[in-house]
């Protein structure tokens, strides 16, 4: 398929704006985006290619259906077994990885406008600072966009389908939220619906074809990057025609925290009802196995991704970056299907990596974040990362398999809950303050289910630390070693000096920003402690302040 135009404002062939092979001049316009040896040596800058699902889950067998994504992408390269998001939700997880940031920087708190979702405040203070942007304005790349951005973009409210953000060359975006049918793109900012014919219209599919349409007709003077994101495995779980009748054997995981009551957890997870109705488990079973279907046509995807470039011979200077916004859980705790938790199954996803330097079938324990991938690419382009305002580190050493590495020991993981102000009429039990409730009443998020989590992972440890913004602030930690499925909440009987370094930890995490984010974790040999930070005038313990950001 041919390509409309490149986005208003981007380059444009054989027009005075478009850009040309980099020469030494444009390196300096460019902000000296390739390393002196890469220019002496006059080798082309590797592509990049980021595939981004919705939902996909790492710990409940997520990545089990994508046989073929395994193949081409894990087996060729590297698969990172501890892969977090800051965020276990669509909108700030996304806000992440384009920004390079924790939540609490870039300030996209939740899916609404209200939010920051896709809001005015963020096209005009983050759009222009994201990692495309700085691949487009200072490194030369082309751009190319395709599938979800984030779930507000496209409201009214916030330039609808017309705005088209800094930073891309070509922008195929969907407006709102997933969708696989009777859905509207933004073609460079023109309006395009689609209807329900599977042949024309099944968005996982059209995704493809605009994508290897970009690549037979894209400029080759110019390295490329390249976004698709995919609305699978989302809801509504639509899968295409010929995968509708696969997995009929298949359920959701019968782990050690299915359909069991959390105890010693959060309010919120101890509000739900155990064991789980019939009903409950046969919906959740069906939703498990729908998401499968639909990952198969994720699947086709990067097979056909992966022979177009190498048939166009650009494979080999090509990476390919596979991941997800956050993981998602079907039982777990006998809560039915969500996000939102700060549990491994919501918080863990997967992440595999091929391209130039890569050694095949490797696997990497390194702790590594979504925040981590914009740094990465930038690295992977030759940009100075200490001209960024970036949270995350690149992966572009462990990749290349650097020896004696320092490397974080920590991550942190933040979530603001949502609630409605009125009583959800599924939940009448339940007062105001709840939302995502189920028939059965039995609700996914509520607005004091906001937390922040210190994930610790080193030679010896491998915690989780949190803390809820609520009147109990409530403590949740895991041993993870012991305890992988996150059973026994062990706040009570942990080291209290352990947990006092853990609760000043997370509070500088919190109001971390780009180096600070990245000092030594409580078990790294650089760490310090002063016992007297934990301490306000009036002498009692500091316990983690959580911000309200308003727009």
């Amino acid at each position: 398929m041919r390509l409309l135009p490149p986005a208003p404002g981007g380059p444009r062939r054989n027009q005075p704006g478009h850009l040309r092979p980099c020469g030494p001049a444009l390196l300096l316009l460019l902000g000296g985006c390739l390393g002196a040896s890469r220019a002496a040596a006059g080798s082309r800058r590797p592509n990049v290619v980021l595939l981004l699902t919705d939902d996909q889950d790492e710990v409940l067998g997520g990545m089990t259906p994508l046989k073929k994504t395994k193949a081409l992408i894990g087996e060729m390269g590297m698969t990172f077994s501890s892969a977090y998001v800051p965020s276990a939700l669509c909108c700030p997880s996304r806000a992440s990885i384009l920004t390079g940031k924790y939540p609490h920087n870039h300030h996209v708190v939740n899916n609404t406008l209200e939010g920051n979702c896709s809001s005015k405040s963020w096209q005009k203070i983050q759009e222009p600072n994201t990692f495309p942007a700085i691949l487009r304005s200072m490194c030369g790349y082309q751009t190319f966009f395709a599938g979800k951005y984030l779930n507000e973009y496209g409201a009214p409210d916030a330039g609808g389908l017309e705005h088209v953000p800094l930073g891309w060359s070509y922008w195929y975006a969907l407006e709102k939220n997933s969708k696989y049918y009777n859905y509207t793109l933004s073609i460079n900012g023109k309006a395009r619906k689609h209807g329900e014919n599977y042949s024309v219209d099944y968005l996982t599919d059209v995704l493809a074809n605009i994508s290897l349409g970009f690549l037979d007709y894209k400029s080759n003077s110019e390295p490329f990057f390249m976004m698709i994101s995919t609305p699978a495995p989302h809801s509504p779980w639509t899968a295409a025609p010929q995968y509708q009748k696969t997995f009929q054997n298949v359920f959701a995981p019968r782990n050690k925290n299915f359909n069991i009551h959390g105890t010693n957890k959060h309010w919120l997870i101890r509000q739900a009802k155990t064991p789980m109705t019939n009903s409950s488990i046969q919906f959740l079973d069906s939703a498990f196995r729908k998401r499968w279907q639909t990952l198969l046509s994720v699947d086709d995807l990067v097979e056909k991704l992966v022979k177009r470039l190498e048939f166009n011979g650009e494979l080999n200077n090509t990476y390919i970056f596979y991941t997800s916004d956050n993981g998602y859980h079907t039982g777990q705790f006998s809560l039915p299907i969500d996000k939102r938790q700060l549990y491994e199954f919501d918080i863990k996803v997967p992440l595999l990596v091929r391209g130039p330097g890569i050694k095949p079938n490797q696997t990497s324990r390194m702790l590594v974040a979504n925040i981590d991938l914009g740094p990465t690419i930038l690295d992977i382009a030759g940009y100075n990362l200490n001209k960024t305002q970036m949270d995350g580190m690149s992966l572009l050493p462990i990749l290349k398999g650097a020896r004696n590495l320092t490397w974080r020991s920590d991550v942190l993981v933040e979530y603001q809950g949502e609630g409605r102000d009125v009583t959800d009429p599924t939940c009448p039990s339940l007062s105001p303050g709840v939302s995502q409730c189920f028939p059965d009443c039995v609700c996914e998020d509520a607005y004091n289910n906001t937390y922040a989590c210190v994930r610790t992972m080193s030679a010896r440890w491998n915690l989780q630390y949190c803390e809820f913004d609520d009147q109990e602030v409530f403590v949740e930690v895991y041993n993870l070693t012991a305890d992988p499925d996150q059973i026994t909440n062990i706040a009570k009987s942990i080291d209290p000096e352990l947990l006092g370094k853990m609760n000043y930890r997370l509070m500088m995490l919190q109001s971390c920003s780009g180096p600070t984010c990245r000092t030594p974790g409580v078990f790294d040999p650089g760490y310090r402690f002063d016992p007297r930070l934990m301490f306000s005038n009036q002498g009692s313990v500091r316990t983690r302040r959580f911000s309200k950001h308003t727009l």
